[in-house]
C-alpha cells in the first residue's frame, strides 16, 4: 500500500496526502514550497501542544526563516470567531504576508479554525493540514471545508480552502483518549455506510486489532477512508450534489452536538445520527430490522453512545432547522437506500425525523 494519495480537481494535483509514522517526513515535504525566505505559523490547542509542538517546530524551523506559534484553548466551544480575531491579530502583529503559510497541528476543530483564518486573512494565505486525532485524520482535514461556529450553530460561518499539504503521522493516534478514538471511529463507519459496504464489513471484522490501536491495520483503515473521501471531494468540491452525503448523521448530530452545549464529541453525535437515520431507512422500508440493528450494534462495540438523554423533541427539531444543511426550507436528510448506498432526502415529515430521534432518546 503507498503512503500517499494525490487530491486533484478537474483533473489537476492540487495537493497529496501524505501518511507516515513519525513528523520526520514533514521536513523534505514543506522544502517544496520553498519557504527559505517565508514564515510559518503554527496553529495548535492547548493538549496537542503539549505533546507535539516542540517537535513539529524542530522539523518546520528548517523549512522557513521564522517560526511563529498561535496556541488556544481546547475545545470545541472555543472554535469561534473570536479565537480567530486573536489569532489575526498575532498574525498581523507578526508581520505575516500572502507569502507565508500556516499549519494546523491537532484535531478538527484546529483545522477548520485554521483553515479559516487562512482562508479569509489578507483574502486567503497558504495553510498545511498536520492532523493529531483519528477523526481529523480520515474526515476533517481532507476536502478544504473550514469553518467556525457561530452562537453555537455548527459551523455557519465558513469557505472552501485547499491546504497545500496533509500530512498524517499515525503514531499520533496511540496518544489518544479512548473516547477520542471512538469519536473518531464515528466518521470512519460512516463512509461504510455511505460508500462501501465491504469496507464497513471489514471494520466489524476487524475491530478487536482497530480497538488496539494496532497501527498496521489503522493505517490501512485511514487509507481507505481517505480514499472514499478523495473520491467524493474530486467529484463535488463544493457540495452542490454528491458531496453532500458526506453529511449522514449530521443533521441530527449537530442539533444534539448544540444543545448539549458541545460537551459531547462530535464523533458521538455523528454515531448518533446515523443510528437515528438508520431507524428512518427502516421505516421507510430502505433497510430490514436486522441492518439498522446491526448498525446500532457496530457503533456501539466501536464505543459510541447510542443513546442521548436531557432532550426535547421541539428543541431537536428547532434546531435542524437552524442547520446549514437546509435547502430551500427543508430539512435535508442523508438516507441510504442500503447500506453502501446514500442519497439527499428533503421531504421528510417532521414525524418521520422525531421517528429517527426517538431511536436514540432515552
Amino acid at each position: 500500500m503507498t503512503d500517499r494519495l494525490t487530491i486533484c480537481r478537474n483533473g489537476d494535483p492540487i495537493y497529496d496526502i501524505c501518511m507516515k509514522t513519525s513528523f520526520d517526513g514533514l521536513k523534505k515535504e514543506t522544502e517544496a514550497f520553498d519557504l527559505r525566505d517565508h514564515k510559518i505559523c503554527i496553529v495548535t490547542d492547548s493538549n496537542v501542544a503539549a505533546l507535539y509542538l516542540e517537535e513539529v517546530k524542530a522539523v518546520l524551523s528548517q523549512c522557513c526563516s521564522k517560526i511563529s506559534v498561535f496556541i488556544f484553548p481546547a475545545g470545541e466551544e472555543n472554535k469561534n470567531l473570536n479565537t480567530v480575531k486573536e489569532l489575526y491579530e498575532h498574525l498581523i502583529r507578526e508581520h505575516f504576508d500572502r507569502k507565508d503559510m500556516l499549519a494546523a497541528l491537532g484535531g478538527g476543530v484546529t483545522g477548520d479554525l485554521c483553515g479559516f483564518a487562512a482562508a479569509t486573512y489578507l483574502r486567503g494565505i497558504d495553510f498545511i493540514q498536520i492532523p493529531t486525532t483519528l477523526l481529523s485524520q480520515v474526515d476533517s482535514s481532507i476536502g478544504g471545508k473550514t469553518g467556525v461556529d457561530f452562537d453555537a450553530y455548527k459551523n455557519m460561518v465558513g469557505a472552501f480552502h485547499m491546504p497545500r499539504l496533509v500530512y498524517t503521522n499515525l503514531e499520533a493516534l496511540l496518544t489518544l483518549p479512548k473516547e477520542q478514538f471512538s469519536s473518531g471511529m464515528g466518521e470512519v463507519i460512516k463512509h461504510g455506510l455511505i460508500r462501501d459496504k465491504a469496507y464497513y464489513q471489514w471494520l466489524k471484522d476487524n475491530h478487536d486489532a482497530i480497538m488496539a490501536r494496532d497501527l498496521s491495520v489503522c493505517r490501512e483503515m485511514v487509507f481507505w477512508s481517505n480514499e472514499i473521501k478523495k473520491a467524493v471531494v474530486e467529484k463535488d468540491p463544493t457540495e452542490q450534489g454528491e458531496r453532500a452525503y458526506l453529511n449522514f448523521g449530521h443533521t441530527l448530530g449537530h442539533a444534539v452536538e448544540k444543545l448539549k452545549d458541545f460537551s459531547l464529541l462530535h464523533g458521538h453525535c455523528v454515531g448518533l445520527g446515523c443510528v437515528a437515520a438508520a431507524r428512518i431507512c427502516r421505516l421507510k422500508g430502505l433497510l430490514t430490522w436486522q441492518e439498522e440493528m446491526d448498525i446500532r450494534e457496530t457503533m456501539e462495540r466501536f464505543g459510541i453512545p447510542v443513546t442521548v438523554n436531557g432532550l426535547s423533541w421541539d428543541a431537536v427539531y428547532q434546531a435542524t432547522k437552524s442547520d446549514k444543511k437546509m435547502d430551500s426550507g427543508s430539512v435535508k436528510f442523508i438516507l441510504l437506500k442500503k447500506i453502501g448506498e446514500a442519497y439527499a432526502d428533503c421531504t421528510l415529515t417532521e414525524q418521520e425525523i422525531q421517528a429517527g430521534f426517538d431511536a436514540v432518546s432515552v
